[in-house]
Order: structure tokens, then C-alpha cells, then sequence
């Protein structure tokens, strides 16, 4: 795809050949135009040859060869890496008018959360990572509920979930101390926040970095710093924690800001559907193209995800990873590969996962969309295939039909996309 995904290798494999199922992909069309056959076997793919050339998969010594399986025709689709969701808020999905979410009880939360992850998952994203609500009055009922959906979509979709207390300094912030700690031993994957919210910024994130120190886990954390010297106090005090630290949306980025997370070596999350989203109260800014230009001339490490899903944030939210490449294509200056990267290679590296490429020995988290270039796919490509460890676990097809009528210019058609 671009120079970040070219080099990487495959994932060292318990067992090369693998075992399990075996799913045979053919005649898919791969971004460099070859049209290829994959073969997978249980959660990695084990070939990728010209149409035709995969034969039975190659047996372990002593064992016969393998030949069940299942065997999809993709004929006119375009083969990519499964792209990633790495930012949204699944406890707020859903809820756009005025306080709908307010009356929710556990179960109703557990079914918006995994509405909304399998609504991102149709789309492709077979790895997401959602921000949730914890202290003050939600307590851990909404990270509760996510960790739920967790469970109820393991081996369709891998779910992360980002603890988010509001106070975390102070006698304010004895709670959300508290809370933090507690939720990352019920099980998030992440710690973080929005430090801006808090009086005390840096002393927010000093407790972060001890919660997370103990937990062996990453920092997420929301920031729209609008002053460079402010920018520079929070990025120095997530050193310790750099390798593990995702940092966005920055939309409001003061002068010079791009260059101090580059010098910084920080990885950020922009949101092109909705510009900022701290997740909490804060109303949604404007969308920056230039932000993404600037971020990626300074060689930041960019990633993209979706941010708000038909919530109070982005009322007509969509939790479609092509759909927020076409937004950093058309409107941020990326290329179409360059925007496809963000939300499949390096939203994998934001998430911790490794990375994907359709080639032997990587993990077979792929998306088959109708089409023949990414250009297309990113403008329209509703028919999808989904694959997460190996086996199709999400289907959409889409059907064009033109009214009667046309036919007096045209014969009928029947189009696909």
C-alpha cells in the first residue's frame, strides 16, 4: 500500500501450514492489479498465487493433504488488509436526540454498543477500539456493558475499550482515581481521558501514566491543546509512555504544533467525520483539512478513525473506515493509498495489532469490496466481504435497479456495487 506497510513482515506463525478450516479466496483483484487466488488455513493466509495455481493445502509430515474448504469467487472485487476502527464511542452510539441515552438500562446498552460495533464491523473493521464513560454518575456501568458486547462478538470482531474518567487531580478527582484503577482491572485495554477538561492537565496524565504503568497497558487520551507551549507540557510529560500512546483529534493545533509531535514521535487520531470529539460535552469543531496536511508533512504517524456514531457529536455519523479515507482523500490532501493506510496499517499499529498485507504467512483479516481500483472502492463500494481469523464473518451485497422508465433510453440494467 504505501512505504509504512511495504516493509513489514509477517507475524511469527505457532505453525506455517496452520490448521482449521480452510477458506479459498479467487480471482480477487489486489491494488497492484494482479488478480489472485488466497488461500487461508485457520487464522493466517497460506498462499497467494495466480488464478488457478492453489492446489490442496500442503500436508504436515506423516498427515494427507487438506482439500475441504470453502471456496469464494470474487471475481470484480478488490482484495485489501482489513482496515481498523481506532476511535469510537460505542456507549453514546445511537443517540442523537436530546438525553435518548439517559433511560438506558444495562440491557439496552449492551445492545446499542454491539449494534454499533457490528455496524462498524459490515463495513470492514474487524479491530475496534471504543472510548467509555467512567465516574462520576456513570460509575462502571457503561464499561460494563462494553465489556459485555466484548464477549458476546469475541471471533467476529476484537473490541478494545478505553477507561475515560472525567477528573482524575485534586479532591475532584479522588473518584475518578479510584474508577480508573478499578476499571482497568475489570478488564480495559487502554487508559485515558481528555487531560484539557481537567484543572490540572499534566498532573491528569501523571496519573494516567502510574494507572497504566500497573496495568501494563496503552493511553488513549483527547486533545485539542490550541497553545504550542501547553501542547509541549502534555507531550513531555507522555514520554515515559511514548511507544504506547495514541494522542487526537488536535484539531485545534496551534503554529508549530505538527512539528513538536513529530519531534515527539507521537501518533495521532484525527477524525474527519465530525473534526473534534472529546467524547464528553465538548461540541464538535469544524473539519480542518489542512490539519491532515500538516500532520502529514511533518511525518507524524496518522491514523483515522470514525468518531461519533449518529450521536450527539455527529448527529449523521457513520462508523465506515472507507468512508473516512475518502474524507482524508478528498478533503485532507492524502493520496487514495496514503488514505487507505491510515485506516488499515497504521490504525493496526494505533490498536497495538499486528500488521496485515494480503501475502503468505500474515493474519487474514481482509476486506473484499466491489470494485477494481482503491479509488472506487473509496468513492462506492457498497458490496463487501468480510474476513476476521481467517473466516467470513460479515456479508453485504447491493443491488442497483433503474426504473422502467429508463428503458426508453436505455436498455435495463441490473448494476452492482
Amino acid at each position: 500500500m504505501s512505504e509504512s506497510s511495504e516493509g513489514a513482515q509477517p507475524p511469527p506463525a505457532v505453525n506455517p501450514l496452520g490448521h482449521g478450516p480452510v477458506l479459498l479466496l479467487t480471482g480477487a483483484r489486489l491494488v497492484d492489479g494482479r488478480v489472485v487466488d488466497v488461500r487461508i488455513s485457520g487464522d493466517r493466509i497460506q498462499a497467494v498465487g495466480t488464478v488457478g495455481s492453489l492446489g490442496p493445502m500442503p500436508a504436515l509430515p506423516g498427515q494427507p493433504s487438506v482439500t475441504t474448504g470453502a471456496r469464494i469467487d470474487l471475481s470484480g472485487y478488490l482484495l485489501l488488509p482489513a482496515p481498523a476502527e481506532p476511535h469510537g464511542h460505542y456507549d453514546s452510539a445511537f443517540c442523537a436526540a436530546p438525553g435518548a441515552d439517559r433511560a438506558d438500562g444495562p440491557a439496552d446498552l449492551v445492545r446499542r454498543v454491539t449494534e454499533a460495533a457490528l455496524t462498524s464491523l459490515g463495513y470492514g473493521a474487524t479491530a475496534q477500539r471504543t472510548h467509555v464513560r467512567i465516574g462520576d454518575a456513570h460509575g462502571l456501568g457503561r464499561l460494563e456493558a462494553v465489556l459485555m458486547a466484548r464477549q458476546a462478538l469475541r471471533g467476529l470482531a476484537e473490541v478494545q475499550a478505553v477507561a475515560m474518567p472525567r477528573l482524575l487531580t485534586g479532591l475532584a478527582g479522588a473518584d475518578g482515581r479510584a474508577q480508573l484503577r478499578e476499571a482497568l482491572k475489570l478488564g480495559a485495554d487502554a487508559a485515558g481521558g481528555c487531560p484539557d477538561l481537567d484543572p490540572d492537565p499534566v498532573g491528569y496524565i501523571q496519573v494516567l501514566l502510574a494507572a497504566a504503568a500497573d496495568a501494563d497497558c496503552p493511553i488513549d487520551l483527547h486533545t485539542n491543546a490550541a497553545d504550542q507551549a501547553q501542547l509541549a507540557r502534555l507531550v513531555g510529560a507522555l514520554a515515559p509512555h511514548r511507544p504506547r500512546v495514541l494522542l487526537g483529534p488536535c484539531t485545534a493545533l496551534p503554529a508549530g504544533g505538527s512539528t513538536v509531535l513529530a519531534t515527539a514521535g507521537m501518533r495521532v487520531v484525527c477524525l474527519p467525520q465530525n473534526g473534534a470529539c472529546t467524547g464528553l460535552e465538548d461540541p464538535p469543531a469544524g473539519l480542518r483539512p489542512s490539519l491532515v496536511r500538516e500532520l502529514a508533512h511533518a511525518r507524524v504517524a496518522l491514523t483515522a478513525g470514525g468518531g461519533g456514531l449518529r450521536d450527539a457529536s455527529n448527529p449523521v455519523g457513520r462508523a465506515d473506515p472507507l468512508d473516512t479515507a475518502r474524507l482524508l482523500a478528498a478533503g485532507g490532501g492524502l493520496s487514495p493509498e496514503s488514505a487507505y493506510d491510515a485506516v488499515s496499517t497504521q490504525a493496526r499499529a494505533a490498536l497495538g495489532l499486528p500488521a496485515v498485507r494480503v501475502d503468505a504467512g500474515f493474519p487474514a483479516e481482509l476486506l473484499a469490496v466491489r470494485g477494481d481500483t482503491l479509488d472506487g472502492a473509496l468513492a462506492g463500494g457498497h458490496s463487501r466481504l468480510v474476513v476476521h481469523c481467517g473466516r467470513v464473518v460479515s456479508r453485504t451485497s447491493a443491488v442497483r435497479e433503474f426504473a422502467d422508465t429508463v428503458t426508453l433510453a436505455l436498455p435495463r440494467q441490473h448494476t452492482q456495487g
